[in-house]
């Protein structure tokens, strides 16, 4: 029989055909995912080590954070609604339970402990259940009667923005300070404690979050970061952000926010010194490369001089985590792993400390200079996030799928054969370990039968998890009879990070005294007395040893100590905070720390600093940007006599000085909210520094004059 044909019709049946015949390429734009032992053989791994299926599919799938207990469970978040946003009435998030049930190392039982979660991201464990970060709220859950299913379910707070899953609050990390800490990425929320209905909301634009589940306590806390956040072993904190895979926030929250008038600054720091470069092994996608180069020709056309990257460059960063395990070897011991889905690799910084700065500069370690700790060419791996295990080895969280973008990111046109649920049904968990040495057994350890005598030893395990977990377990416990043995243990411990945790357990059981303060300011461990400083600030009469701490060997000690010196107003702290005005000046940390105290921006600092002739020694940038920005407080805040008595200062200094602080006052002034009419002595200042000026110095001057209300 003859079938007959339209044109229209063969058009149909014929072109995709001839389409597929041509480029053959163009029905594979994106490879098909891979076994876990086939996508194993695509790993090129740092020499030493080796990696191995821990737990997949279908036991878990799409996960992006995953924790052990102190009870031998280990929990795994499982992202259902990704990419899109959480639809109301088919929330897909849910928390996954394994359990080993044969004491063999391996999971072999698989739970659904809890399910319906609004872009569930991260867990922590907290008195039997879990703290779960689910926007709008931070949940807890936890099972009540042993059929491995979360029977309450409480409103913790709530507030967080929820739309981009992308930017929600997540990574939540239990700090050695009994803080509960997690990333916001700065996104603005109204938050209130369900728990504490009394309390005032806690306004998080701009910042993270902490808080205390003992205390009922909870505040903003200074950064933005987005999915990844580490603390060290002394409580610094660097998150990630896509592009930016490691930043600092030295200093916290509490101390920028002394006083409301500082200039626009940036409380988070890019600590690389590798810029953005990484060593991907796996091919670009498709979509990618069409929209780098579209941007590309967008960028030449208008002869902007903007290079963009469609690999080779971080821009999925993700998951950064501290390793503190003891199962790596010494060399491997506070480095941090960070993923990048996007470059399906896996990335390790170095950290290290430099002098006269707080932050910490990451650097590649030596044998990673032109490649990664781990990268893949399967392009379905997507290291999301890690953790380490109570066996010392790390764990590699990666929510295996074929496209790990959100659609938004996307131009319309190339969407047309991308399948952005294609892999809900895949996950990994995968064990990385040493192949030098016998290699352990996983442990899921169940702790919950010791004594708290027995937990007191486990403060100075080599491995962080350890410690951590037997802190927290302490502080859920309130078991006073333990606090002399405290003590005991905080006097003679050779450990210093075993001493650091009896302090905080101490701290946590409200058992601290001056005599333990005094003796951690003295501490030989850096850490611990940084940390002291901190609750120093309640005691008065140790102000002469804070004034003493700022100039410590430590850079991260003297740094603190200068957060720590502006929480006093004695006649001391003013001669302590110039002396650190003309040693640090040019450091933006330390700009900030100074001019957000009250002392460090009071009306009497400019004049004791021309006393001491900072104003006429060498100027740098530094001290330049200084008086520019003490010059914007002056202004915004705008007291009594404050504005006169800074230009009286200022026409006994220098062409460029006078220049950066009336710069800055007329900046100040614009912002100020306490309007009013200028005082005579602004106006007779003004004329006196006009006599004779320079014409730029004059420029300035009427800059001033036009903000002022005269």
């Amino acid at each position: 029989m003859m079938t007959i044909f339209s044109k229209n019709r063969l058009d149909f049946f014929v072109l995709p055909v001839l389409l597929l015949l041509c480029f053959p390429g163009f029905a594979q734009r994106y490879v098909k995912g891979l076994s876990p032992q086939e996508s194993m053989k695509t790993f090129q791994l740092q020499e030493g080590f080796g990696i191995e299926p821990f737990v997949t599919e279908p036991d878990v799938v799409l996960p992006v954070d995953m924790v052990f207990d102190e009870h031998g469970n280990v929990y795994v978040v499982e992202m259902g609604d990704y990419p899109y946003d959480a639809k109301l009435g088919n929330f897909k998030g849910r928390i996954r339970l394994l359990r080993d049930t044969n004491g063999d190392g391996k999971v072999d039982k698989s739970y659904v402990f809890a399910e319906e979660l609004p872009s569930a991201t991260s867990v922590l464990p907290w008195k039997g259940g879990l703290i779960v970060t689910a926007a709008p709220d931070i949940l807890y859950l936890k099972d009540t009667n042993g059929d491995f299913k979360a029977d309450v379910k409480e409103i913790l707070f709530t507030g967080f923005f929820a739309k981009n899953s992308e930017a929600q609050i997540t990574s939540l990390r239990f700090g050695v300070d009994n803080w509960i800490y997690a990333n916001n990425h700065g996104q603005g929320g109204q938050i209130t404690s369900k728990q504490n209905p009394g309390a005032a909301p806690v306004d998080v634009s701009g910042g993270d979050f902490r808080f205390r589940m003992d205390r009922g306590l909870f505040e903003v806390e200074s950064g933005s970061g987005q999915f990844g956040l580490a603390l060290d072993d002394w409580g610094h904190r660097f998150v990630t952000q896509n592009t930016l895979h490691i930043q600092q926030s030295p200093i916290a929250y509490r101390y920028i926010h002394r006083h409301n008038f500082m200039p626009t600054y940036r409380s988070e720091t890019n600590i690389s010194d590798h810029e953005l470069v990484m060593f991907q092994k796996s091919a670009t996608p498709y979509w990618r490369q069409q929209r780098s180069d579209r941007r590309q020709a967008k960028y030449d056309s208008l002869k902007s001089g903007y290079k963009e990257y469609a690999r080779d460059h971080f821009t999925g960063a993700s998951g950064g985590t501290f390793y503190g395990g003891d199962g790596f070897g010494a060399s491997f011991y506070g480095s941090i792993f960070t993923g990048d889905v996007s470059g399906n690799l896996v990335h390790r910084d170095i950290l290290k400390s430099v002098p006269g700065q707080p932050t910490y500069v990451a650097s590649r370690d030596e044998k990673e200079k032109d490649h990664e700790f781990l990268a893949a060419t399967d392009t379905w791996f997507r290291p999301a996030n890690f953790t380490l295990g109570p066996d010392g080895y790390l764990y590699i969280v990666d929510m295996y799928r074929q496209h790990i973008e959100t659609p938004v990111s996307i131009p319309e046109d190339l969407k047309s054969d991308m399948d952005f649920t294609n892999g809900d049904t895949y996950g990994r968990i995968w064990r990385l370990f040493p192949t030098s040495g016998q290699k352990r057994d996983a442990q899921l350890t169940d702790l919950s039968a010791r004594k708290s005598e027995e937990l007191l030893a486990l403060l100075s395990h080599p491995n962080q998890w350890w410690r951590l977990t037997a802190q927290r377990m302490l502080l859920e416990r309130q078991d006073m009879s333990i606090v002399s043995l405290l003590k005991k243990t905080f006097a003679e411990s050779k450990d210093a990070k075993g001493r650091l945790h009896a302090f905080y357990v101490l701290e946590g059981l409200n058992s601290l005294d001056a005599e333990i303060i005094k003796k951690a300011l003295n501490d030989a461990e850096p850490g611990v007395r940084e940390h002291a400083l901190v609750l120093a600030e309640k005691y008065p009469q140790y102000l002469p040893e804070i004034i003493k701490l700022t100039e410590d060997v430590s850079p991260q000690v003297a740094f603190q100590a200068t957060l720590s010196l502006g929480q006093f107003s004695e006649k001391e702290v003013l001669p302590a905070l110039a002396g650190i005005a003309e040693k640090h000046a040019d450091n933006a940390s330390y700009r900030l720390a100074i001019l957000s105290s009250n002392p460090g921006s009071s009306a009497d600092f400019p004049e004791l600093l021309l006393s001491r002739g900072m104003y006429f020694n060498k100027s740098s940038d530094g001290k330049l940007k200084f008086i520019e920005d003490f010059a914007f407080v002056s202004g915004s805040r705008n007291g009594k006599n404050e504005i006169s008595s800074l230009i009286i200062v200022l026409s006994k200094t220098e062409k460029n000085w006078q220049i950066a602080g009336l710069n800055g006052l007329t900046k100040g002034i614009k912002r100020s909210k306490n309007k009013k009419e200028a005082d005579k002595n602004i106006v007779k200042g003004l004329l006196k520094l006009e006599e004779g000026a320079s014409e730029d110095v004059k420029k300035a001057i009427t800059g001033v004059r036009n903000s002022l209300v005269i």
